[in-house]
């Protein structure tokens, strides 16, 4: 394959994905349930938890998506065994990005789909145990004259601003002095390809 644009890391998850979820396994009985993704956008992801004493003790997980997803989610599985929920919470896209040796720019937002689930998951298993909203997705400030985050973003997206003109409307991002357009771009097409548009 002369033509892969992957690294080798890439390359070993996605043809040997670990931890995914087989058609017989019936019998793994997860204490925790996520799932993310748009079946619309290609990448819909389930993932499964087994957790004791707030520790993730195995994970199983399914998807449909592309070489990028499946690698992802694949090392993700790998890095959350062992791991405090609390500290699965945590992981980020750029911490899974990091341990493939790097992705394409296009296909950075492939990899927000197993962190997605397993926040997902990680909540579910929270409300199961009478914690829910224990823990806060981390967030990332977009626009610095604003103080508009990620999650301000998403969830303007979620209400229904689904272009640039939209999110300035609903949240007045770019309206100072427009450094944060690119990056506010960057997002909506990663929430379109999570949520659909």
């Amino acid at each position: 394959m002369s033509d892969w644009l992957y690294s080798d890391i890439v390359r070993d998850h996605f043809t040997h994905p670990r931890n995914v979820l087989m058609e017989d396994e019936s019998s793994f009985d997860a204490d925790a349930r996520g799932q993310t993704g748009n079946i619309k956008c290609g990448d819909e992801m389930l993932m499964l938890l087994k957790i004791d004493g707030d520790i993730i003790t195995d994970v199983r997980w399914k998807t449909y998506g592309c070489a990028s997803a499946i690698a992802s989610t694949s090392v993700l599985s790998e890095m959350i065994k062992g791991m405090s929920i609390k500290d699965a919470y945590a992981v980020r896209p750029q911490d899974l990005v990091e341990q493939l040796g790097g992705l394409p720019e296009y296909k950075i937002h492939c990899s927000v789909l197993g962190d997605k689930a397993l926040r997902s998951a990680i909540d579910d298993y929270l409300a199961k145990t009478g914690r829910p909203g224990l823990f806060t997705e981390p967030s990332t400030e977009i626009c610095h004259c604003l103080s508009i985050t990620d999650k301000d973003l998403e969830e303007a997206f979620r209400q229904g601003a689904r272009t640039w003109e939209a999110l300035r409307e609903a949240t007045k991002i770019g309206t100072v002095c427009g450094g944060c357009k690119e990056k506010t771009l960057e997002l909506l097409h990663e929430f379109t390809h999570i949520y659909g548009s």
